[in-house]
């Protein structure tokens, strides 16, 4: 059964559908703040199971620990009601599985940020005892290029005889690993296995076990070795550690973060390079250890965008302010002195705090240079207005600009 959108489930106001899953289905939805989230409504056969409520339950308080840029927090749960229900932070971007079906393989920096990301994310998933249980390219988001983990925790506390015979598939072939498929096992090891399958078909746009019935796939995850053509030289063998048959022999997620802190930041490429194990005829790509990946030539990176807008935005308001008091100061020159005294004095007083604090706390110059500026013009802005123009003529003015602001904040 579909929620109607508007609906309201607890403190929470549906606003629109997102998907299902054999859990349960996702609602867009406004928490009594305003502020979005994404709110899990468990299917009934899933409700009706009190032993895997239960058990959810009692890992929610867990997965509430787990915190990190690169997992959506569990922020609430509702588990003893008629409809039972999670909420998550809401992460608006597109599915891993759907950017590569879509727009091919991850490369380059792109790759680098995907790895380092998701290796965070695992590690700190795990850090918080948590096991994901069903890490795949659907349940890894990519916001802004970077990913962000679902639905961690959810498969392994709702693993219940009755909740599977009622139709949940708890894990995706060809990213189980062999000992869940083999009933020996579901730890943390596993989420390393499914955390090398899901960087795979990432970086190849391929299943690495291949495609066609569940139990095709699963044969061949515990009686072949994966399909990594393909894959970069410089993450193959640490997937290859990833997606060994034996538990004990895969990495420990918290060193996964370490291991790919070595990364490459992609370049241009060199044919026919010499790698540092000896091997030749390869094309590698130049790279310096322990470099963050660089941004696309002529893309700024995140941090430098922000400040670009921040400088913008200080710019407009110190100008548009400077103007404004001088358009006040000047239309009250006759009439009240002393009011367009004020207003330029506190004008400048501002101008000139802002100023000290960009020299002296953040050696910004440029930012000094143009508070002095707009507190020199203001006053010779509202000195040619008092001398040209009359104060009839500067109230008609000062009221249409005031007229102008607050519609366009009006329309905002």
């Amino acid at each position: 059964m579909v929620a109607p959108d508007g609906e309201r489930l607890g403190p929470y106001r549906l606003l629109s559908r997102l998907g299902a899953g054999g859990f349960g289905e996702v609602h867009l939805a406004l928490d009594p703040e305003g502020r979005t989230v994404a709110v899990k409504i468990l299917h009934p056969h899933v409700a009706a199971d009190a032993t895997a409520l239960t058990r959810l339950a009692r890992e929610v308080e867990t997965m509430r620990l787990v915190r990190g840029p690169h997992v959506a927090e569990v922020l609430d749960a509702s588990l003893d009601g008629a409809r039972p229900y999670l909420v998550t932070r809401y992460v608006q971007g597109r599915p891993l599985s759907e950017v590569v079906g879509a727009d091919g393989p991850v490369a380059g920096d792109d790759l680098v940020r995907l790895a380092r990301g998701l290796a965070e994310a695992v590690a700190a998933v795990h850090a918080a005892g948590v096991v994901h249980r069903d890490l795949k390219p659907a349940n890894v988001i990519l916001s802004d290029g970077e990913p962000v983990v679902i639905d961690f925790g959810i498969a392994c506390a709702l693993d219940s005889p009755s909740v599977t015979a009622s139709g949940a598939v708890l894990g995706t072939p060809g990213y189980l690993a062999p000992e869940v498929l083999e009933g020996t096992g579901s730890g943390a090891e596993a989420d390393v296995f499914a955390f090398g399958a899901t960087l795979a078909y990432a970086s190849t746009a391929r299943h690495p076990y291949g495609t066609g019935p569940a139990s095709a796939i699963g044969y061949r995850v515990v009686h072949h070795p994966p399909d990594l053509e393909g894959v970069p030289g410089w993450l193959e063998p640490l997937l290859r550690e990833c997606l060994l048959r034996d538990p004990a022999a895969r990495p420990d997620a918290g060193a996964l973060p370490a291991r790919l802190g070595a990364a490459p930041v992609v370049g241009p490429p060199r044919p026919r390079a010499v790698v540092e194990n000896g091997m030749h005829g390869l094309t590698t790509r130049e790279w310096r250890p322990g470099d963050r990946p660089r941004p696309q030539k002529g893309r700024p990176t995140l941090e430098e965008a922000r400040e670009r807008r921040r400088v913008v935005l200080h710019r407009r308001w110190v100008v548009g302010t400077g103007l404004l008091v001088s358009l006040m100061a000047a239309t009250a020159r006759e009439p009240l002195p002393e009011v367009a005294l004020l207003l330029l004095t506190g004008y400048g007083s501002a101008m000139l705090v802002d100023a000290g604090i960009a020299l002296f706390a953040r050696g910004d110059r440029g930012r000094t240079i143009l508070d002095l500026s707009a507190g020199a013009g203001a006053v010779a802005l509202w000195a040619a207005l008092s001398a040209f123009f009359s104060t009839i003529t500067l109230a008609l003015a000062l009221g249409t600009v005031v007229f102008v602001l607050v519609g366009i904040l009006v329309a905002s």
